[in-house]
């Protein structure tokens, strides 16, 4: 018998994994219709008929961040707009990145670089700055990688995220483990409502999606992790500054190592 081709073989999968009656359409709808109902019954031991928590972020992780490349054009800072390429060639423009006192980019033909480590504003200079234009191309570049490699940050963040989840919720007494299920069904439905939001690019949807996301994120904090409700809420406002602060070091951080790769 002669192995299957790559197309069988797709369709085969496929069949099987998008099926009407397969999991991952019984797994969306307890996800989208019951928040928090999904890491319950995993954590119950009732997973034979439901699409593991891993194997679920990871398909609809994918097939987001594929469905947004394809419809929305990402530029993370202006550095695409054609005055910006044109100026590797040209004048130089002024592009600082400034976050209260914190600044970088390009003033004219000057590289600025305040509030940041010494040591780190040095490797800059040595390896991605030697001239205001070669810092230009570079962080065009940087741009391009990170965009490259956006779907590896929020995984990154997922193991940090589920401890953060575990430090705001002692009191659950639940372990490591328990925590990271809850973060990556919370994640893939964020992914789902995030994907609309770019797709749709409207002020009154990108404001309800982050309503839809805020409320789900308390009703199914709710059922996991149960308390009264102020103490829900202080729990979530913590997580929430938790988790910008994480998520704005870990860009920093990855645009660096893109910058000076």
């Amino acid at each position: 018998m002669l192995p299957p081709t790559v197309r069988e073989f797709a369709q085969q999968f496929g069949g099987a994994y998008f099926s009407t009656e397969g999991a991952l359409w019984r797994t969306l709808k307890l996800l989208l219709t019951q928040p928090g109902e999904l890491t319950r019954l995993y954590l119950v031991g009732r997973r034979k008929h439901y699409v593991l928590p891993l194997r679920l972020y990871l398909t609809i992780s994918l097939l987001a961040l594929l469905l947004m490349r394809a419809t929305v054009q990402m530029d993370l800072w202006g550095l695409d707009r054609p005055e910006v390429v044109a100026a590797e060639q040209g004048t130089l423009p002024k592009m600082v990145l400034q976050i209260r006192d914190l600044r970088f980019g390009v003033d004219g033909s000057a590289m600025v670089c305040v509030k940041l480590p010494e040591t780190v504003c040095q490797l800059l200079r040595a390896r991605a700055a030697p001239d205001a234009r070669t810092l230009l191309h570079k962080l065009r570049l940087a741009n391009d990688r990170v965009l490259a490699n956006l779907s590896a940050i929020p995984f990154l963040l997922l193991p940090l995220f589920a401890l953060c989840l575990r430090m705001v919720n002692r009191h659950a007494g639940m372990g490591y483990a328990a925590h990271l299920v809850f973060a990556l069904h919370l994640h893939a439905f964020w992914f789902l409502v995030l994907t609309v939001m770019q797709i749709v690019n409207w002020a009154p949807v990108t404001w309800a999606g982050g309503a839809v996301m805020g409320l789900y994120t308390l009703r199914a904090g709710r059922l996991i992790y149960s308390g009264v409700w102020w103490q829900r809420v202080l729990r979530a406002a913590l997580l929430s500054a938790l988790y910008v602060t994480l998520l704005f070091f870990t860009v920093v951080l990855v645009w660096l190592l893109a910058l000076v790769a």
